[in-house]
């Protein structure tokens, strides 16, 4: 019978509790993020009334942006040595971003729901960044970067569309 091997060693200059806490940190930010895609991309398919052509536009664009942001943040999951979670079960228990409603809120409303939602992934994403710097994780510090210039970025445009 064929000896089975040990899993390969990850020596990448951050210890296993390093990582451990950077993973816990990026699984609850790909949760989240996630969790907003699916909400945005529920928007986009339920939305109606005056706003309708400029918000269904508005909230492709940002769901297209998020489901191209869950790929880089679960592969650097696996870069670190860990088990990218994705089930609904997981990001449910991970997220604190709350379901999409169940029966589709007012535009105004949805514009609200996705600006708290930007702000609140945006934190999540700084908050993880004194246990990155500690552990000189430049990789997971560029990611961090990007996600909160998307995040508050679209966060000031859906507030801007709640002024009056």
């Amino acid at each position: 019978m064929p000896k089975k091997s040990a899993a390969p060693t990850l020596s990448i200059g951050i210890s296993d509790k390093d990582r451990a806490t950077i993973v816990a940190g990026l699984s609850k930010l790909l949760a989240e993020t996630y969790t907003l895609y699916l909400t945005t991309h529920n928007f986009h398919w339920n939305v109606t009334g005056p706003m309708f052509n400029s918000l269904h536009a508005m909230f492709m664009a940002q769901y297209t942006e998020l489901w191209n942001a869950v790929d880089p943040v679960a592969e650097r999951i696996r870069s670190l040595g860990h088990a990218a979670p994705g089930s609904y079960a997981q990001f449910a228990k991970l997220s604190g971003l709350p379901d999409a409603p169940a029966t589709p809120p007012k535009a105004l409303e949805m514009v609200r729901i996705l600006k708290e939602g930007h702000e609140a992934v945006a934190r999540t994403a700084r908050a993880l960044f004194p246990a990155v710097d500690k552990a000189s994780d430049e990789p997971t510090a560029d990611l961090l970067t990007q996600r909160i210039t998307v995040h508050e970025q679209t966060a000031w445009m859906l507030r801007s569309l709640l002024e009056e």
